[in-house]
């Protein structure tokens, strides 16, 4: 018996276009000026940990003000991908994408220009709502200018950039630092932004394909649906990023999220009917879909979180610089990036089985990684912990890039860009979700025994990794009622 050969993402419900239709021809040019603008966005999401001490003592922020700098942005940016999706899907992708990038662009001069600490927290809150804008675009286009095996590279690519930008953040963060000083160094985290972006938009105009045409009487946008799902999500999301508010009662927003996320799920059934909808519930109809929605955010509680706490346990506790800090990530985020490549052309032969090699290899890494700091405690458990994180950072690639191709590969092309943004938003409440337990595990380890940093950073990484191990389950799961 032969052994079924896995679909092709994108081989059904889309037309094979001509190599002449609009942006075809340019679209592996096209595909770089995206991923050039959703890699400066997605940097902004990590690179500031290591930038805190200089911005408070900069700044002299508070407490709360370096939260807010900090949490601000992923919020604000999870709040927008849906709709922001959705405006892309529903008038132009082009006009959406450069929108953003250019309030990206703008925020980042302002951030770095920041003389107080409200000054600088309103620029990262504008940050994150213009990187909310522009990221869900990057899939709409992949989905709009590639078919077939070429899809799977491209989101191949897509998932490198995903993975290098947010193992990378760190490094770049601490050199800055390093090369312009720790009092001013932070301003140069977001000044990096400025000749980016304005290159990015002018050659974004140049090679990003216009609107299609649309047919006459349109749907309008749904604001109902956004008000519902946005403030769902703000009552999902607050209560994790919100580490200083002691207390019970901020759990009950997740009560109130629970409803208001019902109410949209009605609702978007009800508008479904007589207009185009914010999200298409039966998109969660496709079990490709719904279950890479479902590893997304489970996946991204471990992934995510792990950074924050190597980084903290680094500096805090082994008296790391930024820049060394930063350097001691490096080999996930170069296996990362390497295998992401490699695991957008293998998808199209390997299908599931890929992302299932991919899920063992990071639970073998991190399990490595916390074995090396259980025996090599000390100021070269950079070194110790090098393979074990380059293995991990291996599999992370196989996850991240072929998930969103399996995941988004057989959406449809109008959809595209709100299915998108749905599975970054599960990819963003995922990390605020593990960020929020694992950091609450490593805390709680440094405050009973203060000099035992070693044992925190053990624990808080054996929550992540069972977040790794979840997800796991729940891929096997889904293969295996699938079978």
């Amino acid at each position: 018996m032969s052994t079924p050969t896995p679909a092709v993402p994108g081989s059904r419900g889309d037309p094979s276009p001509a190599e002449d239709e609009p942006g075809r021809a340019n679209r592996w040019r096209a595909l770089t000026v995206c991923l050039v603008a959703g890699f400066m966005t997605l940097l902004d999401i990590s690179i500031v940990n290591v930038a805190l001490p200089s911005i408070r003592t900069g700044l002299h922020m508070s407490e709360s003000g370096m939260q807010w700098a900090l949490s601000g942005y992923a919020l604000a940016f999870g709040l927008v991908l849906v709709p922001g999706g959705r405006l892309g899907d529903a008038y132009s992708r082009r006009a959406v994408f450069m929108t953003g990038l250019a309030l990206f662009t703008v925020a980042s001069a302002a951030a770095g220009a920041a003389r107080s600490e409200s000054w600088l927290v309103v620029a990262r809150l504008v940050q994150g709502l213009a990187g909310g804008l522009l990221v869900p675009q990057v899939s709409g286009f992949i989905q709009q200018l590639f078919r077939g095996g070429e899809r799977g590279r491209a989101f191949g690519r897509l998932g490198s950039t995903i993975g290098f930008s947010t193992a990378v953040g760190p490094l770049l963060g601490g050199l800055l630092i390093e090369v312009f000083g720790e009092r001013n160094g932070w301003r140069w985290v977001f000044y990096v932004n400025l000749p980016v972006g304005a290159v990015a938009l002018v050659m974004a105009y140049r090679l990003l394909p216009g609107p299609t045409a649309r047919a006459p009487g349109r749907p309008r946008f749904d604001p109902v649906g956004v008000l519902l799902l946005g403030s769902g999500t703000l009552c999902l999301l607050l209560p994790f990023m919100q580490q200083r508010w002691h207390g019970r009662t901020k759990w009950l927003l997740l009560a109130a999220a629970l409803l208001l996320l019902a109410a949209f799920a009605l609702w978007e059934r009800h508008y479904g009917r007589s207009g185009e909808p914010l999200v298409r519930m039966s998109l969660f109809e496709s079990r490709p879909y719904a279950l890479g929605v479902l590893l997304a955010l489970l996946y991204f509680a471990g992934f995510t979180a792990i950074f924050f706490i190597f980084s903290l346990y680094l500096q805090g506790g082994q008296r790391y610089s930024a820049l060394l800090a930063g350097l001691s990530i490096t080999p996930f985020a170069l296996g990362s990036a390497g295998s992401a490549l490699v695991g957008g052309r293998w998808v199209q032969r390997y299908g599931r089985r890929l992302v299932t090699a991919g899920l063992l290899l990071v639970v073998a890494g991190l399990a490595g990684a916390a074995l090396a700091v259980h025996l090599w405690a000390g100021r070269h458990v950079g070194w110790a912990t090098a393979a074990p994180l380059l293995v991990a950072g291996i599999g992370s690639g196989l996850v991240v890039a072929p998930n969103q191709t399996l995941t988004l590969g057989e959406v449809p092309v109008v959809r595209a860009g709100s299915a998108a943004g749905v599975l970054q938003t599960a990819q963003r409440i995922g990390s605020a979700v593990g960020i929020a337990a694992v950091g609450s595990v490593f805390f709680a380890g440094v405050a009973a025994r203060p000099g035992d940093w070693s044992g925190a950073f053990q624990r808080g990484l054996g929550v992540a990794l069972g977040f790794v191990v979840l997800a796991l389950l729940s891929h096997l799961w889904g293969g295996r009622s699938r079978a």
